[in-house]
């Protein structure tokens, strides 16, 4: 038991604020300015620009240190620091006396590298890619009107109160189904597993929400299990996996049919929206009705304007009477006049037929006598009464050359005033 009479002449009594002071002035004095290196773990940038994380031993040791850096120094960052990243830290190190929480206070970060988690996902990540397990052909559509819903996830969890608060928002008319898991921790790859097993083997639900809240890179670390995402690939039926906040991503978003930034946004697109829908059906509605409406109203104009024109047969007929009438008048007027033209015109004809017909027999005259001369001049018995004679061996075949003729036989020779037989007594060639 602590004895104060025995403690007070031996040290003085501090209290917890001059205590905790005094230990931040030595740590201040013994590391004023220090360098650390590890990986990022948990990092967090709130909305006032600070940022909050864990830097954990990058060796593999369970030692974790708290960090702060403030806005002004994060502005400076020329990179986006995300959890296993491996980095180098230029800071001090301080106390956090509301809470007497040592942390380091960063005043300058840079990259060093991936952490030893960070690279295992990079691994992981290329093997099941190499494999098509993010190919975006084989993903599936998502039903654009289901009428239930399966959620994987933590009946403990904020993930399913998000996400039935959101479908109870937007479609209170869709019915939820849950298929409990762990989501983090050994257990946690097992758990969901069997869960997309159940909810593909019931087949009740029209697609699947993998959901969990956000957490570090360890803490989602079950969604990056191969086991895990080789299931969510398998899934027969369409899945969203909505995991951790906007920035965390895992092998299992990859995998699934559609990437949700949170679990609230992954019901948001499981479900459209009951009051939109509403709205687009008054729409469809509204237009439809006036639609009909001018229809009708063109009908009515239409069936008026024929009623009017029903309305008095009798001026109709005698539109058609009048106009009758003009076209009888029209062609009776138009039926001489055409006659005598037609008659001009053949008259005309007939007189360019008489002049014509004596010109075209003087010239089928002449034609004709340039023939008969042309024919004349070509007669053989012309070419005979000048002094020719036709030779032939008797048979018709007529003499032409020296080699035809035989001596002692006899040719038959047509003149231009009778024929005669002769009998070839000697032949010689010209020289």
């Amino acid at each position: 038991m602590f004895d104060r009479a025995q403690a007070a002449p031996q040290r003085t009594v501090w209290g917890v604020a001059a205590l905790l002071a005094a230990v931040t002035e030595s740590l201040n004095t013994r590391f004023a300015v220090c360098v650390v290196a590890g990986e990022l773990s948990g990092f967090t940038r709130a909305a006032s620009g600070h940022c909050y994380f864990n830097l954990k031993d990058a060796n593999g040791q369970t030692a974790m240190l708290r960090c702060a850096m403030f806005r002004r120094a994060a502005s400076l960052l020329d990179f986006a620091p995300a959890d296993g990243g491996l980095v180098e830290m230029r800071g001090r190190l301080t106390l956090y006396e509301p809470r007497g929480e040592l942390q380091f206070v960063v005043e300058g970060m840079r990259r060093a590298g991936a952490g030893a988690l960070y690279e295992q996902f990079l691994r992981l990540k290329a093997k099941l890619e190499a494999l098509g397990l993010f190919d975006p052909s084989v993903k599936r559509p998502l039903p654009a009107f289901p009428r239930r819903l399966g959620v994987i996830t933590s009946t403990a969890g904020a993930a399913l109160h998000d996400v039935l608060t959101a479908l109870a928002r937007r479609a209170p008319h869709i019915e939820v189904i849950v298929y409990p898991s762990v989501v983090q921790g050994e257990q946690a790859p097992a758990s969901l597993v069997a869960a997309l097993q159940v909810a593909n083997s019931r087949a009740e639900v029209d697609a699947l929400l993998l959901v969990r809240g956000g957490g570090s890179l360890e803490d989602l670390w079950a969604f990056n299990d191969e086991r895990v995402v080789r299931a969510v690939a398998a899934s027969r039926l369409p899945l969203i996996c909505g995991v951790g906040h906007e920035t965390d991503i895992t092998l299992s978003d990859l995998a699934a049919d559609l990437r949700a930034p949170t679990p609230t946004a992954a019901a948001e697109l499981a479900a459209p929206s009951r009051q939109a829908n509403l709205d687009a059906l008054a729409a469809l509605s509204a237009a439809l009705t006036r639609r009909v409406q001018q229809r009708l109203d063109l009908a009515a104009q239409r069936l008026d304007r024929m009623a009017l024109r029903l309305a008095r047969p009798t001026d109709m007929l005698a539109r058609q009477r009048r106009h009758l009438a003009l076209l009888a008048q029209r062609w009776a007027q138009a039926l001489p006049k055409v006659q005598a033209m037609q008659m001009q015109r053949l008259a005309h004809l007939e007189q360019r037929v008489r002049r014509a017909a004596p010109v075209l027999m003087s010239q089928q005259d002449q034609r004709l006598a340039g023939l008969q001369a042309r024919l004349a001049a070509l007669d053989p018995k012309r070419v005979l009464a000048r002094g020719y004679a036709w030779l032939d061996d008797g048979q018709g075949r007529a003499l032409t050359s020296i080699q035809q003729l035989v001596v002692g036989e006899q040719v038959h020779a047509v003149l231009a005033d009778g024929e005669a037989q002769m009998q070839i007594l000697s032949a010689a060639p010209k020289v």
